[in-house]
C-alpha cells in the first residue's frame, strides 16, 4: 500500500499504523541493520572497532549521546548519518509545527484540530531527511531559539491574548521532535541555557514565559564536545551531564592506512587533475606523516588536536603545486615531487595551533620543521637508517671476522664533501630535474639497489627521496633559499656558516672599539 495515500486520521487507522517513539524506530531499524550486516555508518573510517560499536550499543539502549573529541574527529559526520536509521516516513497533523503524532497529538494546535475534525483530520507525509535539527552552540543562543516564545504579532494577527497557548513560537528543539537533535560544542553553551535543557531531557516539560506545558517531546539527543573545551570557554553542567546516559570518546586515526583512506575519500580532486598529475603512494605517505608528528609536536597544542582536515587540504595543496609546475612548462604528464610539498605548508600552518614556545619559533618554521621530521620518519621506510650506521660505526674495534656495515650512502655523501652541489629549482621541469638529480654520483646506484624494478619517474623520485633523507639526518645539508632547494655538503655549510659568524664577531669587536673611541 501506497503510505502517501492515507490523508486522513481515519484511513490511518484503518492502515493498522502503530506509533512509536524516535528511539524505538532507530532500535528496530539498527537491529534489523546489524542482523543483515550492513553498515549503518558509511564513510567513517577507523571507528570500525571503538566509536561505532558503542554508538550502536548507546541506541540500543535508548540513550541520549555525547560525543567527546578534538576537532576533525567526524563527531557531526556521526550523528548527522544516524538519520539512516529512521523509518523513512512518519505520518504528521498537517499544518502541525511540532511534527505532531495524529494517534498521539502533544500541541493545542493538533488537539484541537482532532477535536474538530475527528477522523477527517488531514495528515501529511514527513521524510526522515526533515526528522534532523542541529544547533552550533554560541554563547549568543537563547532559550527563545531553541525551546520559544511568545510570538507578538502572532497575537495580533489572531486576536488573541498572551494567556493563549496558541500565541507561543516554538524554538529548534520542538520543532525537532519525532527526531534527532544535534548541539554541537556543548560547553559554549551558557550554563543558564544548559539548564534549560534539564526537564526536557528527564521529564519532558518544556517552559516558555510562564507557560507550564506538559510536553513530553519525542527527541533523541546527541552532543558534541571537544574535552578541552571545560577549561578552555567553559563547561558542561553537572546536572546535565548526569542526563546524558552514554559518553562516547572519540579518537584521530591510529594507522597511516586509516589516515590514507580517510584522505582519499574527502579530498576534493578534479578529473582534470587526476588525468595530469600522479601521487604515489610515498608522496601520499610523507602527507599523512606530516598529521602524525604534528599531533606530537612540543610546539603544537594538544588540546586544541590536529585535524583530519589538515592532510586533506595538504594533499589538495600538493596536486595542485604539481598542477601550476605542469600548466607553466606546458608539461602534459607530472607528478608529485618532494620538493612540491614546500606547497603543503599554507595548508599546515593553518589548522595547527602553537603552544607559547611554537608562537616564538613561529608557525611557517614549525610546519618546515613538522614537514622535515615526516620526511625523516618515512625515510626508513624505504631505505637504510643512517643513524642505526653511525651507530655500527662507532661502537670501536671489531674482530677480524666482523666486517664494517656496509654504508650505501657513501658514494652521495663523498660527492657532496668534494665541493659539489644541487640546485633544485621548485618550479623545475620533470625531465630537467631527473637530469639534474643523475648528476650526484651514486645516487641513481643506492635506488637500484634497493628498487631494481622501480621505472624511471620512480628512480627519480626516490632519488630526491635520499637526499632529503640525508638532509634529514644531518648528513647532508639542505637549505630552501629563494625558490630553489639548495643541497651541499653539510662540513663545508658548518664551516661558511662558522666563518661568516667569525667575520660577525670581527666586525662587532671593531664597532665596539670605535663607539669606545
Amino acid at each position: 500500500m501506497d503510505i502517501k495515500k492515507i490523508t486522513t486520521l481515519g484511513a490511518l487507522k484503518k492502515s493498522g499504523y502503530t506509533s512509536k517513539s524516535v528511539k524505538e524506530e532507530i532500535r528496530a531499524n539498527l537491529i534489523r541493520s546489524i542482523k543483515n550486516r550492513e553498515e549503518p555508518f558509511t564513510g567513517i573510517l577507523g571507528y570500525e572497532d571503538t566509536v561505532i560499536p558503542d554508538t550502536e550499543r548507546a541506541l540500543l539502549s535508548r540513550h541520549n549521546i555525547l560525543f567527546l573529541g578534538l576537532r576533525g574527529q567526524a563527531k557531526t559526520r556521526m550523528a548527522r548519518q544516524m538519520v539512516d536509521l529512521l523509518d523513512e516516513y512518519i505520518p504528521v497533523v498537517a499544518g502541525s509545527e511540532v511534527n505532531d503524532d495524529p494517534l498521539q497529538p502533544l500541541s493545542r494546535f493538533a488537539r484541537d484540530l482532532v477535536a474538530e475534525y475527528g477522523d477527517e483530520t488531514p495528515v501529511q507525509w514527513l521524510h526522515r531527511s526533515e526528522r534532523y535539527g542541529e544547533k552550533l552552540a554560541t554563547p549568543d543562543v537563547s532559550v527563545a531559539d531553541l525551546i520559544g516564545d511568545i510570538d507578538p504579532i502572532k497575537a495580533a494577527n489572531l486576536k488573541l491574548s498572551f494567556a493563549d497557548e496558541k500565541v507561543i513560537h516554538y524554538g529548534i528543539i520542538p520543532r525537532s521532535n519525532r527526531g534527532i537533535f544535534v548541539i554541537n560544542e556543548l560547553p559554549d553553551l551558557q550554563a543558564r541555557i544548559q539548564v534549560a535543557l534539564f526537564n526536557i531531557l528527564q521529564e519532558g516539560d518544556i517552559q516558555i514565559r510562564g507557560f507550564k506545558l506538559r510536553m513530553p517531546l519525542d527527541i533523541l539527543f546527541v552532543f558534541t564536545a571537544n574535552p578541552e573545551d571545560y577549561t578552555n570557554r567553559g563547561s558542561i553542567v553537572t546536572p546535565l551531564k548526569d542526563r546524558i546516559e552514554s559518553q562516547i570518546l572519540t579518537h584521530y586515526p591510529k594507522t597511516i592506512e586509516t589516515s590514507l583512506a580517510i584522505t582519499e575519500q574527502e579530498a576534493s580532486i578534479t578529473p582534470a587533475q587526476q588525468e595530469l598529475v600522479t601521487v604515489s603512494d610515498l608522496v601520499k605517505r610523507l602527507i599523512e606523516q606530516v598529521a602524525f608528528e604534528a599531533r606530537s609536536n612540543e610546539y603544537v597544542d594538544k588540546k586544541s588536536g590536529v585535524s583530519a582536515r589538515l592532510t586533506i587540504a595538504a594533499f589538495e595543496n600538493a596536486v595542485s603545486s604539481a598542477e601550476r609546475r605542469a600548466i607553466i612548462h606546458n608539461e602534459q604528464q607530472t607528478q608529485v615531487w618532494i620538493s612540491d610539498l614546500s606547497g603543503i605548508i599554507p595548508a599546515i600552518t593553518g589548522k595547527i595551533e602553537l603552544v607559547y614556545e611554537g608562537e616564538q619559533e613561529g608557525p611557517y618554521q614549525v610546519a618546515v620543521n613538522l614537514l622535515d621530521k615526516a620526511i625523516r620518519s618515512q625515510f626508513v621506510q624505504y631505505f637504510p637508517n643512517p643513524e642505526l650506521l653511525k651507530k655500527k660505526r662507532n661502537t670501536g674495534k671489531r674482530s677480524q671476522q666482523e666486517k664494517e656495515p656496509e654504508n650505501p650512502y657513501k658514494s652521495v655523501t663523498r660527492w657532496f664533501d668534494a665541493g659539489n652541489h644541487l640546485d633544485l629549482l621548485m618550479d623545475m621541469k620533470d625531465d630537467d630535474k631527473i637530469a639534474a638529480l643523475y648528476q650526484v654520483d651514486g645516487l641513481f646506484g643506492i635506488v637500484k639497489k634497493f628498487y631494481p624494478h622501480a621505472n624511471e619517474k620512480e628512480n627519480a623520485l626516490l632519488m630526491e627521496l635520499v637526499l632529503h633523507g640525508l638532509a634529514a639526518y644531518s648528513m647532508v645539508s639542505k637549505k630552501v633559499i629563494d625558490g630553489r632547494i639548495e643541497f651541499k655538503d653539510l662540513m663545508g655549510s658548518m664551516m661558511n656558516l662558522g666563518a661568516f659568524s667569525a667575520h660577525d664577531d670581527e666586525h662587532s669587536d671593531q664597532d665596539e672599539e670605535d663607539d669606545f673611541q
